[in-house]
């Protein structure tokens, strides 16, 4: 893999991770409509170094919560040793219940992953969950605004939530704009839609990671281009930042209309691409 390629990559990973306009789908169409010959076929290796990339971006982006998070899960484990629980319960108690129960319908649809990965090939299914994470979008922008954050949020929501990030493992729907649609559907402040959003990201890319990663060292890894691989992490992981607080701040004004005619304009134009090419 040349520099060129791995920072390319990296860029592609980078935007299309965090902003809702699918990454799988853009690696899709980079490779068989643009050309980039291997770009949905990432050395695995390298692949799980992109995601990890993506994953320390919203480390940085949420540390504040992340880190709460963490000290109130030591913290629950010592009320179940004691018999106490704290009332009500701390935020950051319950925004753990709430990632877990979301994660929960991903493990649904693993009997099925290679099925579900296999429909990068087909441009037609690409294109159309295009134009469908163009409709949510666009719906997304209408719903009256929510009030629910982690105090308030149902575990009812947050699993609906997960069946919907579940949902977005189709090459083309993005798993950032079917998630935070479906919490703008079900009452979640729009900031709130977006946080959950992305730090319910963080187990799935884990577990995607932990499941991929022997299977990538078991493979042919060229370690001599490990440093090339790093400049695309760099690249993925800086990137995705900025993503992520252009995100938060188009949060704030609730717009994602523009991203909604994105993703029309590309899924109508690939659609209408793979037609003429055959």
């Amino acid at each position: 893999m040349s520099l060129f390629h791995s920072i390319l990559l990296g860029l592609i990973q980078g935007v299309a991770e965090f902003l809702p306009i699918s990454s799988s789908g853009h690696l899709a169409i980079a490779e068989q409509l643009l050309g980039v010959e291997g770009a949905s076929e990432i050395p695995g290796f390298f692949d799980v170094l992109l995601h990890l990339g993506t994953l320390v971006a919203v480390f940085v982006a949420y540390w504040p919560e992340i880190r709460d998070m963490i000290l109130e899960f030591f913290r629950g484990i010592g009320d179940l040793i004691h018999g106490t629980t704290p009332t009500p319960v701390p935020p950051a108690r319950r925004m753990i219940l709430l990632v877990i129960v979301g994660t929960l319908p991903l493990f649904v649809i693993l009997p099925f992953k290679d099925w579900i990965e296999g429909l990068s090939s087909n441009l037609y299914v690409v294109g159309l969950a295009l134009l469908a994470t163009g409709c949510l979008l666009f719906a997304s922008d209408r719903v009256r605004k929510g009030r629910k954050t982690e105090r308030s949020t149902r575990m009812t929501d947050a699993l609906l939530v997960g069946a919907a990030q579940a949902l977005a493992t189709c090459p083309g729907l993005s798993r950032s704009g079917t998630t935070i649609t479906a919490g703008c559907f079900l009452g979640f402040e729009r900031k709130f839609a977006v946080r959950y959003s992305f730090i319910l990201s963080i187990p799935a890319v884990l577990g995607a990671n932990i499941l991929s990663l022997k299977d990538a060292l078991e493979g042919t890894v060229t370690w001599s281009e490990v440093p090339v691989y790093l400049a695309g992490v760099i690249v993925a992981a800086v990137v995705g930042y900025a993503c992520i607080r252009l995100l938060k701040m188009i949060a704030d004004k609730g717009k994602f209309g523009a991203f909604a005619y994105y993703c029309w304009a590309a899924g109508l134009l690939t659609v209408i691409l793979k037609f003429v090419k055959g």
